[in-house]
């Protein structure tokens, strides 16, 4: 599968090791739903997003919403607030940031990448 026989993925690589090993074992099914409130998120990091507002805007059910956002403030990419009656949730940013790292330090299997490669700019 990879180039290098020696090198081996493994998700529990860095300090993030539960974000990693989120994002390496869930479903594609289910990545696609958990991209997308995460993304939405990420666009409103400052104000953040109630759960209510989160449902209406992707028109995602709100047990299928709470599964999501439970699941990415376990793994400590999203963090939630309590204004009032609300709930806030709101990216960790610092925590985006050293998975995106970490899947940029390991990716080409491992391997420097070749930058004259047309793909080397887009998954390095």
């Amino acid at each position: 599968l990879y180039e290098n026989p020696d090198w081996i993925p493994n998700p529990y690589y860095n300090t993030h090791s539960d974000t990693t090993a989120f994002f390496l074992t869930i479903t594609p099914g289910q990545r696609g739903q958990r991209m997308r409130v995460f993304r939405a998120l990420v666009g409103m990091a400052r104000e953040g997003l109630t759960p209510g507002e989160l449902s209406v805007a992707l028109d995602i059910p709100a047990s299928t919403l709470s599964f999501h956002l439970k699941e990415l403030v376990r793994v400590g990419l999203v963090e939630v607030d309590r204004q009032g009656r609300n709930m806030h949730y709101r990216p960790r940013i610092s925590a985006m940031t050293d998975l995106v790292a970490y899947l940029t330090d390991h990716c080409c299997g491992g391997l420097v990448c070749d930058d004259s490669s047309p793909l080397a700019s887009s998954r390095c």
